[in-house]
């Protein structure tokens, strides 16, 4: 880690928990063409490279890629070594987002107090949409464990929880990922009512390229090598 990225993390408010990171990584890409879509690239940068420079600069202090399909395209990401990040691939990502949360929560280190899982395809989320939701998890209500943001009652991402749920999610058998385990256990589980729409736009498809322009005025464009 460099020095700018020391400093990121020590500077971490004490009020808040030892948090790592879990970016999710792993899909095909379908409705894109079979393309990785953390590549589209923003004013220059892919999301992948912009996620991962906004968990450092937020403070958390372990972070792990989940890659599957695409995995050695990511790799060649200049982004992942810049940042520093470790990663893990998904054997099996046609099974979805439980078996990446699985394997990235396995392959962090002992010791965090908490967890964030992100999405690689919000091109929105930055430092402050990150640290406004640790501060979140932080003033979460008594008796809850788990913090997901929602924009007008509807969920969004990324979402907090703690190490002990994060242990339950691996006791819980194959098919247990968070959302499983928040049906399991609502009362755990704090909805973060906040007006902020960053935490509901992702790129699943052309037509949210286009959503995104029209909402925020910002492009998304492939690099060189996966544009067609």
């Amino acid at each position: 880690m460099n020095a700018t990225k020391q400093s990121n993390a020590t500077s971490q408010d004490a009020a808040l928990p030892r948090m790592g990171a879990v970016v999710l990584a792993a899909g095909a890409g379908r409705r894109m063409g079979h393309r990785p879509k953390c590549l589209l690239q923003l004013n220059g940068r892919s999301l992948i490279d912009r996620q991962l420079e906004a968990v450092f600069q937020a403070g958390l202090v372990s972070v792990l890629v989940v890659l599957g399909h695409h995995a050695e395209r990511i790799q060649q990401e200049a982004a992942l070594k810049h940042w520093g990040a470790r990663w893990v691939v998904n054997p099996d990502p046609d099974a979805g987002h439980v078996g990446s949360l699985r394997s990235g929560l396995q392959a962090l280190p002992p010791g965090l107090d908490a967890v964030m899982v992100l999405l690689a395809d919000q091109p929105m989320i930055d430092v402050t949409a990150i640290q406004s939701l640790m501060n979140a998890y932080a003033a979460r209500p008594e008796g809850t464990h788990m913090v997901q943001p929602t924009v007008q009652d509807l969920p969004g991402n990324p979402v907090v929880f703690s190490s002990a749920v994060a242990s339950q999610i691996l006791a819980g058998g194959v098919q247990m990922g968070a959302r499983q385990w928040q049906q399991l256990h609502p009362e755990q589980a704090y909805r973060w009512k906040t007006p902020d729409a960053r935490y509901r736009l992702d790129v699943d498809n052309e037509q949210d390229l286009q959503t995104l322009k029209t909402l925020t005025g910002h492009s998304l464009l492939w690099p060189s090598d996966l544009s067609r």
